[in-house]
């Protein structure tokens, strides 16, 4: 099988290349580079194409023997989506759709899309099921869940095979240290803190006075290479599993802000210097996933599961960098 994988040289993108290259499958990778590297693609087959243009979609990839889809291209930071709601909407949602539509036209069954807890809004129970209502607070969200809508109404009219995958928040690198999370800006926690050490900077915490017991909010972090081995078992679902389906891809394990930083101190051995911003709008206190439909059905298991091992992995790939 060759898998066509979007936004292949990004964060969790070319940790799934780098799945692939372990296990001998055939891929080509699509980006626009817009925020991939390109250093992350060297040595492999991409091609540099922008997914708003459907012409450009079937010229170049028409004649590739393509078996599946899995789609991680996109815009990815909340904050921006609230400020550049066209481009975030072109990019996320009408990039999409021609993609899906390019599927249906060459017939390639599977589709895998990556999409994100923040379908979920505000949670009403903690840890949240795939069958939480789903009322996005932000752009961003509201982009991820009309995608899923438009490929369940596709999957109900054409022979498409779709898994959406709902990712809480993805953090370390690959225990190789070469790729890792790098944007600009960086917006992420864990990375933000090691390179405030890194560069001697002063951390800021956004809030304190959260409904928790340190008042720092609580994430559910799950490492990306644990995210990309997902990918590879919703391929494996799709085998026996037609149709529409929705998986949560969290730890059910939270942590707060403070537990984060406090892990970090151990594992640089140093005293983090940070101050208490403001709250960003429309932060929930806490995001926990209820996995435990993606493990059952996708026999998905977390192998990197333990904070110490996915901070470990994200110091490890910014000193590399440095």
């Amino acid at each position: 099988m060759t898998i066509l994988v979007t936004g292949g040289a990004g964060y969790i993108g070319s940790h799934y290349v780098r799945l692939l290259e372990r296990k001998g499958i055939d891929f080509v990778i699509v980006d626009n580079f817009s925020t991939g590297h390109k250093k992350f693609v060297q040595n492999k087959k991409f091609y540099e194409l922008d997914l708003k243009d459907f012409d450009e979609i079937r010229e170049k990839l028409r004649d590739l023997d393509i078996t599946s889809i899995v789609h991680f291209a996109g815009l990815s930071i909340v904050s921006d989506s609230q400020k550049m709601e066209k481009e975030y909407y072109e990019n996320n949602v009408l990039a999409s759709k021609n993609l899906a539509i390019f599927a249906v036209e060459k017939e390639i069954r599977k589709f895998i899309f990556s999409s994100s807890a923040s379908v979920y809004g505000i949670p009403e129970q903690i840890p949240i099921k795939e069958t939480h209502p789903t009322r996005p607070i932000n752009n961003y969200g509201k982009n991820k869940l009309e995608v899923e809508n438009m490929l369940k109404e596709l999957s109900m009219e054409y022979p498409l095979d779709v898994v959406c995958l709902r990712y809480f928040n993805a953090a370390g690198a690959d225990e190789d240290g070469d790729i890792g999370e790098e944007r600009n800006p960086e917006t992420h926690l864990i990375p933000n803190i090691i390179k405030s050490v890194l560069n001697s900077n002063e951390f800021i915490v956004h809030g304190d006075t959260y409904d928790t017991d340190d008042g720092t909010c609580i994430r559910d972090y799950v490492h990306v290479n644990d995210l990309a081995s997902a990918h590879l078992s919703s391929l494996k679902f799709l085998d026996s599993n037609k149709g529409f389906h929705i998986f949560n891809l969290g730890s059910e394990r939270g942590f707060s802000v403070t537990e984060v930083i406090n892990e970090c101190q151990k594992l640089m051995k140093t005293k983090i210097k940070f101050k208490i911003g403001d709250k960003r709008d429309g932060d929930p206190d806490i995001l926990i996933a209820d996995n435990k439909k993606s493990v059952s059905k996708l026999n998905w298991k977390l192998e990197k599961h333990t904070l110490r091992a996915i901070i470990s992995s994200a110091i490890d790939y910014h000193k590399n960098a440095l």
